[in-house]
């Protein structure tokens, strides 16, 4: 099984940002212990903060991989582009979000992505990325 990890805008700052809501780990830090715990899953990384080539990513991987896990950051709260690529794509997305984007400013939330994903997860910090692999490896997935 292949999933793909993708997050967008500021998330190559974990550890180093904002960490009373996003932790004092970085992402980088975290994966090898995600990798561990899903030892028969491929599992690829990728970051952006450019709305296109998170897009470009999404296209590259959602015709030949088993799942992706998208934090899109506040591109979430603003991308219909985001938003009709993960339609278009043949594989489950999984939507995550390290903080409760309901416990914050309202103009979060909103999700653009929630209604074309196959599921949400939010609020469990890095955690969530173990939920949302955990979900598409389970059987009965599809989209």
């Amino acid at each position: 099984m292949k999933i793909q990890i993708i997050n967008g805008p500021n998330l190559n700052l974990l550890g180093l940002r904002e960490p009373g809501i996003y932790g004092s780990e970085s992402f980088e830090s975290y994966l090898p212990g995600l990798r561990a715990k899903f030892p028969d899953v491929e599992i690829s990384y990728y970051q952006s903060n450019v709305e296109g080539e998170l897009i470009n990513k999404l296209q590259e991987v959602g015709f030949t991989f088993d799942g992706v896990v998208l934090n899109a950051g506040a591109y979430t709260h603003t991308s219909i582009a985001l938003h009709d690529c993960v339609r278009a794509l043949r594989c489950p997305v999984v939507e995550v979000h390290i903080s409760n984007v309901h416990e914050r400013e309202s103009f979060r939330h909103h999700s653009y992505l929630s209604a074309v994903c196959k599921g949400v997860i939010c609020g469990f910090g890095l955690q969530g990325y173990d939920l949302a692999i955990e979900g598409l490896t389970r059987k009965g997935t599809d989209r």
